[in-house]
C-alpha cells in the first residue's frame, strides 16, 4: 500500500463508514504477493459495492461521452460504482482521471443526464513532481 493510503487509513477510516468493490480486491491483489496479503487483510471485512449492469451502462456512458479515455476503463468503473451506491466520499490516488476538477465536473454533468444524484468529496494525495 502506498503511504499516503497507509496514512489515511491510520489516521482517517475509524471516521467513515468504508466499502470497497470487486474492482479493488482485484486491483489489491495484483503485484507483490506480501503486499497484497497486506491489502486484502485491510479490505477482507469491508463491504462490496456491486459492479452490475447500471454501473457497467454508467462506466461505458462516462468512456463513451469522452470524459475517461478507454485506457482509463477501470478508472470509469470505480467512479460509476461509487456514483450508483451513493457513496459520498471517495478514496483515491487517482489525480489524472478521478481527482481531477476538470474531469470531475464533466462527470457531474453526466450524472445529472443520467439523473444519478452523486457528489463525491474526494480524498487524494498528489505525490510532488521533482523538478
Amino acid at each position: 500500500m502506498q503511504h499516503q493510503a497507509r496514512e489515511w487509513w491510520s489516521a482517517e477510516r475509524n471516521r467513515f463508514e468504508l466499502v470497497t468493490s470487486q474492482l479493488v480486491i482485484d486491483e489489491a491483489s495484483a503485484g507483490d504477493a506480501e503486499a497484497a496479503t497486506e491489502r486484502l487483510k485491510l479490505l477482507q471485512s469491508l463491504p462490496t459495492v456491486p459492479i452490475d449492469d447500471a454501473v457497467r451502462n454508467l462506466a461505458r456512458e462516462i468512456l463513451s461521452e469522452s470524459i475517461m479515455p478507454q485506457k482509463a476503463a477501470a478508472d470509469a468503473l470505480h467512479v460509476a460504482a461509487a456514483a450508483v451506491a451513493g457513496i459520498q466520499y471517495l478514496l483515491t490516488l487517482n489525480c489524472k482521471h478521478i481527482a481531477n476538477a476538470r474531469e470531475l465536473s464533466r462527470i457531474y454533468r453526466l450524472l445529472e443526464k443520467a439523473r444519478i444524484r452523486a457528489t463525491f468529496d474526494l480524498h487524494a494525495r498528489r505525490v510532488p513532481q521533482r523538478r
